[in-house]
């Protein structure tokens, strides 16, 4: 699982990742910070565009800079740190609509081989709760977790 990625600002606290995505739209900022939620240990990975004039996340926005495949390996880029820096932590993300859903499933989904050696990943049917992720079914949410 090599893939080419954007560098990171990493802030103090290891929470919030900055990067910059290039592409015919421009360079575009893009922020992943990671949420602590009510799950006891479970934090939440929040993806999206900056908004250079409120400096907040915009989760609505398509920028379609034709990069996916970098942006979702640099955010798989902080996963990794902020798991080291975390290794008791599980993981969850949701996308803001189901296109982004469907993109987070196609990008673990291609890497599920390289990915089940070191974490346990989860998705969340909506009838049914959380299961072992398997391709091709659509999940609403995943979670992932460090191997025991």
């Amino acid at each position: 699982m090599s893939y080419d990625t954007y560098e990171l600002e990493i802030s103090d606290s290891i929470m919030v990742f900055e990067f910059v995505s290039e592409g015919p739209k421009g360079l575009i900022r893009k922020r992943v910070h990671y949420q602590k939620t009510t799950q006891v240990g479970t934090y939440n990975l929040a993806l999206g565009d900056v908004n250079s004039k409120t400096n907040k996340i915009d989760f609505d926005v398509i920028t379609d800079n034709k990069d996916a495949e970098k942006v979702l390996a640099t955010v798989a880029k902080t996963v990794f740190i902020f798991i080291d820096n975390f290794p008791k932590a599980r993981i969850y993300a949701e996308g803001s609509n189901t296109a982004r859903t469907r993109l987070y499933r196609m990008g673990i989904s291609s890497n599920l081989e390289a990915i089940n050696k070191q974490f346990d990943v989860y998705g969340l049917l909506e009838s049914i709760g959380w299961l072992p992720f398997e391709k091709n079914i659509d999940y609403l949410a995943f979670t992932l977790k460090l191997k025991d």
